[in-house]
């Protein structure tokens, strides 16, 4: 059975698509750390992320490190925080989350943003691309 990661990339389930290319896909979180918080996967669904092949691993990377710019050129934040936690979906992923304080990357800290805001978000992220 597809991930919800794959069904998400293959338009099976609606998102805030940050970017793609031939490997990899960026989105919004819909239950954020923190506003711009963004998950980058690749587009071949592989459980963890040290099961990635070498060329695939250092792609997702170079891919998350160009979101991580255009996020930071478009939240104001002291810096964008990378994570690898994988438990919940079985699918590699890494989170970005804009960061002012520690407490944002517990997983407990949560933000809501209604549907405009998400939708102005992904287009601010986009020009910053």
């Amino acid at each position: 059975m597809s991930s919800i990661f794959t069904k998400i990339i293959n338009g099976e389930i609606p998102c805030y698509k940050i970017a793609e290319d031939e490997n990899f896909f960026a989105f919004l979180d819909i239950n954020p750390n923190a506003k711009g918080h963004t998950l980058c996967v690749p587009k071949k669904e592989i459980d963890k992320l040290f099961d990635l092949e070498d060329d695939l691993y250092i792609g997702l990377m170079q891919f998350s490190k160009k979101i991580a710019a255009a996020l930071e050129k478009t939240i104001p934040c002291d810096r964008i925080g990378m994570t690898v936690i994988g438990l919940e979906v079985p699918h590699a992923h890494v989170h970005l989350i804009p960061l002012n304080e520690m407490g944002e990357m517990t997983f407990r800290h949560k933000v809501s943003l209604t549907k405009e805001e998400f939708e102005t978000l992904v287009k601010n992220i986009q020009a910053n691309l």
